[in-house]
């Protein structure tokens, strides 16, 4: 059946911070020149906000940007931190980090601490009024390309697909979207981003990118346990000095508390289980009393950008452009990378617009030299030596390195340490089991520490019945052979939604894959040690619905 097709000047893939503040932008400066370009914005969950989970707080220099008079237009960031605290923990106590010892980058003064989700809902009302196309619900599943191999668009999945390939009743072909420059806001890890960086190998010369698999629960505490606009960050346990990671509990407004942890995806262990360290942050005695009488609402995960600005990749080709986390932006000191994912939108929406205007469809080289131009790259600069540092020496010596560094570079000393440190690839990180001592993590109590398939319970993740496992195995015997004979089934573990457990059946062991609990945070994509795994999207809507994370 042949595919109804619709034409754009510009299709966005990802309705989250960048995919939004690029759509906007472009618009801004075709109403601000009277003309009436086409603009399409594709997002794959059931709703804007659906997909996203991040912390979160947000430096605002974007948004300033992108809508000057925003704090008179009803935005939902509104809880300005105002106490910010930083501590490195051992398994019975906690020391306090002094301010006065940290790079002034590391401040929160004058940030946000925001529901991500929520802003992405208000920048897409925002959008649509500006006459914004927005398609929630369509999951763009292939990059189409014209003859002459540069890109001409995406098509949509196709709908109503049953397990075995056979059409449904209900089965609907996807729709192909024409642009004259498509951006790829797909978050971390996207999989068409991944695609189109490999076949124009625009990762020569660049690092590899790493990750962090981040888990977060926003629990409704008491009043008197509540204090709004209070933020924590902190370094050390549960985790052992050679992996890299950390925690974070931020105090929102009505009652509200998110806390989450951090593990660095290159992390050797292959005992670890990212989750159930999460569980174990919680029971710190730095939070003693903040979860009596306090109800969990809601929990999620999600793959993070950590390898910096020697990772981000070339962000155009011929055709389009690479924007937000599907390049990754994130500056993981600061744990902020909204701010420069916005950012990155709207540099590439400003040099699609100038050669729209010129009657070129040129490839936009003029991005790239704007992003060096911009505040990201002095932002991620500062900060490029920070994450490797630790994986190089571990999580005391690597901070006291980072810190060092930092702080040369802040006080315009950075040209004696012109280095910039490389990154392993995650996959490539993980010890045999036989080289690892196993990791003992308590039973949960279900009142504080809960279990895999209850959270995911709080994260209204659905599937449509009956469709192809989006979760697709290069070779099946792989998970035997090599993952479960020398790793000892790692994915069981590195993924936070019990998507994969190794079931015995005749006394032989075998991968169950539980793709309906998928929710999307990629890590499985990223862990695997030899890359089988490869995290194709499911058809539109489905996944994780997350209110206000």
């Amino acid at each position: 059946m042949d595919r109804e097709f619709m034409e754009y000047d510009i299709v966005i893939v990802g309705g989250g911070p960048a995919g939004l503040s690029s759509a906007i932008r472009f618009k801004q400066l075709a109403d601000q020149a009277g003309k009436d370009y086409s603009v399409c914005v594709l997002e794959k969950g059931s709703e804007i906000g659906a997909h996203i989970l991040s912390g979160a707080v947000i430096d605002p220099i974007a948004l300033n940007e992108l809508f000057p008079d925003w704090r008179n237009m009803d935005a939902p960031v509104t809880v300005e931190v105002s106490e910010n605290k930083h501590y490195l923990l051992s398994e019975k106590g906690q020391t306090s980090l002094p301010h006065f010892l940290m790079p002034p980058l590391l401040s929160n003064k004058g940030n946000y601490i925001v529901s991500l989700g929520n802003l992405g809902r208000w920048l897409a009302e925002k959008a649509e009024n500006m006459g914004i196309e927005i398609f929630p619900g369509f999951a763009a599943a292939e990059v189409l390309y014209h003859d002459d191999g540069s890109v001409k668009g995406v098509a949509t999945g196709d709908m109503g697909v049953a397990a075995d390939g056979s059409h449904k009743d209900s089965y609907m072909p996807g729709m192909e979207l024409h642009a004259k420059y498509t951006f790829f806001a797909e978050g971390a890890r996207g999989s068409l981003s991944k695609q189109v960086i490999e076949k124009f190998n625009l990762r020569k010369d660049r690092e590899p990118q790493t990750y962090g698999i981040g888990i977060k629960e926003l629990w409704e505490v008491k009043s008197e346990n509540h204090k709004q606009g209070t933020v924590i960050h902190s370094q050390g346990w549960p985790l052992s000095n050679d992996t890299v990671g950390g925690g974070f509990c931020y105090h929102l407004d009505n009652n509200q508390v998110a806390i989450g942890f951090v593990v660095g995806l290159d992390y050797a262990n292959p005992y670890l289980s990212p989750f159930d360290e999460m569980q174990r942050y919680k029971t710190h005695p730095l939070f003693a009393g903040l979860f009596d009488g306090a109800k969990r609402i809601s929990y999620g995960a999600r793959a993070i950008n950590e390898g910096g600005l020697q990772s981000v990749p070339k962000l155009s080709f011929p055709g389009g452009a690479l924007i937000g986390c599907s390049a990754g932006f994130v500056n993981v000191p600061r744990i902020k990378g909204t701010h420069n994912a916005m950012k990155s939108g709207m540099l590439a929406a400003e040099e699609a617009f100038k050669a729209l205007e010129h009657g070129s469809n040129a490839v936009l080289d003029g991005y790239e030299q704007a992003f060096r131009d911009s505040w990201i790259y002095k932002d991620l600069k500062k900060v490029r030596n920070a994450k490797p540092a630790i994986h190089k020496f571990g999580a005391f010596w690597g901070t006291l390195y980072g810190g060092f560094d930092m702080w040369m570079n802040t006080i315009g000393l950075g040209f004696l340490m012109p280095w910039t440190f490389s990154h392993d690839r995650d996959n490539e990180c993980l010890k045999p089991a036989a080289e690892c001592e196993k990791i003992a993590y308590p039973k949960p109590d279900g009142v504080v520490t809960f279990d895999k398939l209850s959270s995911v319970f709080l994260s209204n993740t659905n599937h449509a019945e009956d469709q192809p496992c989006h979760l697709r195995l290069k070779d099946e015997s792989v998970p035997v052979t090599v993952n479960y004979q020398i790793y000892d089934g790692p994915e069981a573990r590195f993924c936070p939604a019990g998507v994969y457990e190794f079931l015995t059946d005749g006394g032989k062991p075998r991968l169950q894959i539980n793709a309906q609990n998928c929710v999307h945070c990629k890590t499985c994509d990223i862990k695997d040690p030899t890359q089988n795994i490869n995290w194709v999207t499911p058809e539109g809507g489905g996944g994780p619905n997350y209110p206000n994370m």
